[in-house]
């Protein structure tokens, strides 16, 4: 409970209004019963006068009064409560997630963290806003009953004795089997999330390989696991319905036959037992509101459980031990000492074995290999988005992990080989460079980045509209898009990841001026397939196999780096052909 009363603190008064008002309601209905009898028993006895009807009906009206706004109030403070104990929780929850890493995100799975995110905190929600109607209302309504009950006939009450502890039992029964049920389905909703989500990103792939009867069948295969375990879990609730309808009918029948002979032979006022039907009635309805409490708890705890994990979740990477947190990047300085890196700790094999370089600020530097040689593993340790497993990166000399996560990653400016874009306008995408960037600042770093002439082409220029992930532009758009948005920022140190591979070479030669005339004072690694986008660089590092087999500038790797050679002619004879 600790963990989720930083929820309810703030808005204790909802929870404490909630139940109160809940109480008023249970109390009118302790009190009509014996309004109830009183009118039967004088009609029965012949001593009803009209006055007396009336004083006693008034009374009921006056009571239903103060039960509607104790009903309604207990409603409204409730459902007060629930919802901002839901929406604090969900933006601490959110506010967790940005803090992952990429393995953290790797672990729980896109899918399973929007599930967490949206369906498991409105269960737990839903539950908290019952419970604060329930919590007191239904126990107090069983409590009351009772005591109501046997104070009216105790010979009559010994009929509770039996029918409440088979009731108990088979609610408690019920709830055990209903919570590894609950919990299997909420990881089947994760499932389908996947798929879903995994789909609709993809769409382009999907079609282009023709695969959509492939995609539904996953997609039918996954609604069918979730089919299968929401049923699973509902029998439960399908189950529990008949059992409490059987036992409650059987303890009214009970009542009467037994209350009805007391009537014949002992004497017992009508009323009275008209007034301990109707509080039978009570305790049996108390009985299953705290049977659907328990259900809808039980789904509840296991939601809770799963997003618990996540706020519990240790974060491999933070700057909560940063020796100096507010030192930020001011030269552009990178070294990397003995650095070795496992995606897969456990695995023989690094990605990264014992690099070891250094980069003065102000250069420009290619890094070419083949596919898998570590590249783009090598250049996301300088933003930590990463650390290594062995040895350390240093920026200006200080290790970035002495630096607040915010202030190295201000300093660095990244364009990656997937290029994102987000639903808004143009003007609003390139703004995540800079927040507080002109409109004229805006046109400038798009026409270094060869973006302004097809932005302006559109009806709406800066202000067009783009969809989620940029799917309304071209990869080539995208890509220029992308290098504005980091120009924006100045970064001091930037860090291309084959990010003009969709644009042709004349365009790329004018945006690698763009990078030596606008961010000159900057360290410039650029990531390349094609040689010719890294050959103008002050010096290239060549990669293989997670490790650098060659350092220098084009003349000098031509004349004596085989791997540099094998790339050059390959591509250059390629060029020739054509």
């Amino acid at each position: 409970m600790k963990r989720w009363m930083k929820y309810v603190r703030p808005y204790l008064a909802y929870f404490i209004l909630g139940p109160l008002c809940m109480i008023i309601e249970v109390i009118g209905e302790m009190v009509m019963p014996i309004f109830l009898a009183a009118i039967i028993n004088r009609a029965n006895e012949g001593t009803l006068t009209i006055s007396t009807s009336i004083g006693i009906a008034g009374l009921m009206v006056l009571t239903a009064l103060i039960m509607m706004a104790g009903g309604v109030g207990g409603s409204y403070f409730g459902s007060k409560a629930s919802v901002n104990f839901a929406a604090d929780l969900r933006a601490d929850v959110y506010k967790k997630v940005q803090t992952f890493s990429f393995s953290s995100i790797d672990k729980f799975s896109t899918g399973s963290l929007v599930t967490r995110l949206t369906n498991d905190i409105t269960q737990m929600q839903n539950m908290v806003n019952m419970m604060l109607r329930m919590m007191l209302r239904a126990p107090g309504m069983l409590i009351g009953g009772i005591i109501m009950a046997i104070s009216l006939n105790p010979s009559l009450s010994v009929v509770l004795a039996v029918s409440i502890p088979i009731l108990l039992l088979a609610v408690g029964s019920l709830v055990y089997r209903g919570f590894s049920r609950f919990a299997k389905m909420q990881t089947r909703i994760d499932n389908l999330n996947n798929t879903v989500k995994e789909n609709i990103t993809n769409m382009r792939v999907v079609k282009s390989f023709v695969s959509e009867d492939r995609e539904e069948i996953k997609f039918k295969q996954a609604n069918r696991d979730l089919k299968d375990a929401g049923m699973h879990a509902m029998k439960i609730m399908i189950f529990m319905t008949p059992v409490m309808t059987i036992i409650m009918n059987l303890t009214t029948l009970a009542v009467i036959w037994f209350g009805g002979r007391m009537v014949l032979n002992v004497g017992m006022d009508v009323g009275d037992l008209s007034a301990f039907i109707t509080y039978v009635a009570q305790i049996l309805s108390s009985l299953m509101m705290v049977t659907m409490m328990f259900m809808m708890s039980s789904r509840a705890l296991a939601s809770a459980k799963r997003v618990r994990e996540v706020l519990d979740e240790t974060t491999d990477l933070n700057d909560l031990y940063a020796a100096h947190p507010e030192k930020q990047v001011e030269v552009g300085n990178i070294e990397f000492q003995n650095v070795t890196f496992r995606y897969n700790k456990t695995s023989e094999e690094p990605v990264l074995d014992k690099i070891s370089v250094s980069i003065p600020a102000g250069k420009t530097v290619g890094i070419i290999g083949s596919t898998g040689a570590g590249k783009t593993t090598f250049v996301s340790m300088i933003p930590r988005l990463y650390d290594p497993d062995e040895g350390a990166v240093l920026v200006d000399g200080v290790n970035v992990k002495d630096y607040s996560l915010y202030n190295l990653r201000e300093g660095i400016g990244m364009v990656l080989q997937k290029n994102v874009l987000f639903s808004g306008s143009i003007s609003e995408n390139l703004r995540w460079g800079d927040q507080n960037a002109s409109d004229e600042e805006i046109k400038t770093a798009a026409e270094y980045a060869q973006a302004d002439k097809f932005v302006t082409s559109f009806k709406d220029g800066y202000d067009h509209m783009l969809d989620q992930g940029g799917t309304n532009v071209s990869g080539g758009q995208k890509q220029r898009l992308c290098i504005a948005r980091t120009l924006l920022k100045k970064p001091k140190i930037l860090i291309l990841d084959d990010s003009t591979s969709a644009v042709d070479t004349a365009t790329e030669a004018q945006i690698r001026r763009a990078f030596r005339e606008e961010l000159s004072g900057s360290t410039k690694l650029i990531i390349a397939q094609r040689i010719t986008s890294v050959m103008e660089a002050d010096f290239i590092i060549v990669m293989n196999d997670g490790c650098i087999t060659g350092i220098g500038d084009h003349t000098t790797l031509l004349a004596n780096n085989t791997e540099y050679q094998e790339i050059y002619y390959s591509q250059m004879e390629k060029k020739e052909a054509k």
